[in-house]
């Protein structure tokens, strides 16, 4: 009877055994099922085993220290991916407008799996580049050569005997002139030096040689063109012509523009600019791009030769505001200079 009883029990725990084998190979797990802390106790369905037959178990460390594992995730089938449904734009609340779309856009059907398009910005106005010349608006003259000539000779007689400013007093000479007053291009520079106080005739020292030369690597001859200044009278030690100076002069200036009525003026130097169109900008800043002189005449800032004789390394850019001039008076550009 007792032995019946031994026989049943080992049956029963051959059993609990074989399913917990079971379940480690079903999920692919180590240790207990989840929920249940170890325990040196039997199962509460099993009875209790005699002591002679419990298994013997090694001792285990006192340093050793029970970590449950997690247990892996059961093995299943992936669920299948729900359909995609298909995209629809949200509406705009009530009291927003819509947006027009572009006008390639609007011939483009609207996909639904596709959020609708940006509005477009409408495209910023863009400033238009100053390498391009003004277009002048004076008229043509009708004044013969000989004409403008002899009205630039009173004119000179005019400035001979001016005192509307202090630089009469150290002058030699009024200086006012020199060229082709039937000439479609002008050069203007700020004053008169010593060497043009003492021969009336502007640029005619080493900055005037200077612009001799850049004047015929653009084609011309020195005397094809027109030149003079923004004051008439040399100022002490060369200094900068001041303004009321160069406010008495401004009447003899622009009866001289008048009379020549250039298509082109090249301002030679920040004073020569600002004594034309009242700009306190550097030169610069200013050089090779063009403005207008009274909204008439395009006007090119450039350096002046005299500082191109102490920075040499600037006729570079000199020469390159010199063919955007010759360009626009529709003369050939030579390719190196």
């Amino acid at each position: 009877m007792e032995a019946d009883a031994l026989r049943q029990e080992l049956a029963d725990l051959t059993a609990a055994v074989r399913a917990f084998l079971d379940w480690h190979v079903m999920t692919g797990t180590t240790g207990l099922p989840p929920g249940e802390a170890p325990s040196s106790a039997a199962p509460a369905h099993l009875p209790h085993l005699p002591a002679s037959l419990e298994p013997e178990r090694p001792p285990r460390s006192p340093a050793a220290t029970y970590e449950e594992p997690k247990p892996a995730r059961p093995l299943s089938a992936a669920p299948a991916a729900a359909p995609v449904a298909a995209y629809e734009a949200p509406r705009p609340a009530g009291s927003v407008t819509a947006a027009p779309m572009h006008a390639a856009q609007a011939t483009e059907p609207v996909r639904q799996d596709r959020p609708s398009p940006r509005p477009v910005e409408a495209p910023r106005a863009v400033a238009a580049p100053v390498a391009a010349a003004p277009a002048p608006t004076a008229g043509p003259t009708t004044d013969t050569l000989d004409e403008r000539r002899a009205r630039l000779t009173v004119l000179a007689s005019e400035v001979a005997g001016c005192q509307r400013c202090d630089l009469h007093a150290g002058r030699t000479h009024t200086v006012v002139q020199r060229g082709n007053p039937n000439s479609e291009l002008v050069f203007i520079g700020e004053g008169p030096g010593m060497e043009e106080d003492r021969s009336g005739e502007p640029f005619v020292g080493p900055a005037g040689q200077l612009l001799d030369k850049m004047i015929a690597a653009m084609g011309y001859h020195r005397d094809d063109v027109y030149i003079c200044n923004i004051v008439k009278c040399r100022p002490p030690n060369n200094r900068k012509p001041e303004a009321a100076e160069m406010a008495a002069c401004s009447p003899y200036l622009a009866t001289q523009l008048g009379i020549v009525n250039p298509r082109v003026i090249v301002a030679l130097g920040a004073t020569a600019v600002q004594g034309l169109i009242g700009t306190t900008e550097g030169i610069t800043r200013l050089r090779g791009t063009w403005k207008l002189y009274k909204g008439a005449i395009p006007l090119m800032p450039t350096f002046h030769p005299a500082y191109l004789l102490r920075q040499p390394s600037a006729k570079r850019e000199v020469w390159s505001d010199l063919k955007m001039v010759m360009t626009f008076l529709g003369r050939s550009v030579p390719e190196r200079h």
